[in-house]
């Protein structure tokens, strides 16, 4: 693909969330290294700051099939991955497909489902298939999961495990707008939803070049290394119990390629590596004296600080 249809691509997007998205600038360019890299994004905050608007959009904004799962306690795995059903007139089951086997998929208040409906994305988010039956169907592509979830609500909800967290390449704080923003936000309401006029701004082939395109970018050893000293250090720090898995360094690697073709370039820098240090990492680690859910804040101020201990490639 040429560089500057890349950039066109990449510019597209962007701005597309942008026209619902607004003043999140920083959060739509980690959702859209996600969709690059091909990988899953979670996005963790409170309630009503845009999580779901901004996984909509970003859906939107791709021109493949699109589902949303609203995640509630009754819900089964079959209502994800679908379930074999008896033809009567052919007296043999037959697959029918759930919502699951799509190109982008909102799992929407994924911790307030059981864990082990949770458990039936497992598979589909690492493998790209799903087993049913003792038969093995795979997803379209790309496959991507957009899950948001609230870390301050516990009651009745089932936090994500380990296991299932390292499959999310990113978890992003979308935050709470300036007033000008929000005043926009207030002004953009007044005839209804604004993305639900949202209209595609590429097709999902150009997604899939636009993530091979990924893969071409460079990456000095160096940059490799500081990757490498970056998570080691996580596994040395004397406040983790737990540092990042190799899964972990492998997604800071593409996310950081990812990065630097989000930036318009073809070769990954420090700076690609640094700002993607705590949504790649702060999930994926386990503080000393561990309780879940209620550390995210000084975990990131922890991978912030071995950011600034960890010296920087020249």
């Amino acid at each position: 693909m040429k560089e500057d249809l890349k950039e066109d691509l990449i510019g597209r997007i962007e701005a597309n969330i942008s026209r619902v998205v607004l003043g999140k600038a920083d959060a739509i360019r980690l959702c859209v290294i996600g969709l690059l890299a091909g990988e899953h994004i979670l996005l963790e905050d409170v309630p009503g700051v845009g999580k779901t608007l901004i996984g909509k959009a970003l859906a939107k904004s791709v021109s493949g099939d699109f589902q949303r799962i609203q995640f509630t306690p009754d819900l089964l795995p079959a209502d994800i991955t679908g379930s074999s059903v008896l033809d009567a007139h052919k007296q043999e089951f037959s697959f029918h497909q759930g919502p699951v086997f799509t190109n982008i998929l909102l799992a929407d208040e994924i911790n307030r489902t059981t864990p082990r409906t949770q458990s039936a994305l497992l598979e589909a988010m690492n493998e790209g298939q799903v087993t049913a039956d003792g038969q093995t169907h795979d997803l379209p592509r790309p496959f991507i999961v957009i899950a948001t979830q609230n870390p301050l609500e516990f009651e009745g909800t089932y936090p994500l495990p380990e296991s299932q967290l390292d499959r999310f390449l990113l978890r992003i704080s979308v935050g709470y707008p300036d007033r000008d923003d929000e005043r926009s936000v207030l002004t953009s309401h007044r005839q209804g939803e604004p993305v639900d006029t949202l209209e595609s701004a590429v097709s999902i082939e150009q997604v899939l070049e636009l993530q091979n395109a990924v893969r071409r970018v460079k990456v000095d050893e160096s940059m490799s290394d500081y990757i490498l000293d970056l998570v080691e250090a996580t596994r040395n720090c004397d406040d983790l119990h737990v540092g990042a898995s190799t899964r972990g360094a492998l997604a800071f690697y593409r996310a950081s390629q990812a990065a630097a073709l989000a930036s318009r370039r073809d070769y990954v820098v420090p700076d690609d590596v640094k700002q993607l240090a705590v949504p790649v990492l702060a999930h994926r680690v386990i503080t000393k004296g561990y309780l879940h859910g209620g550390q995210r804040e000084a975990i990131e101020a922890l991978i912030g600080r071995l950011v600034e201990e960890v010296p920087v490639p020249d």
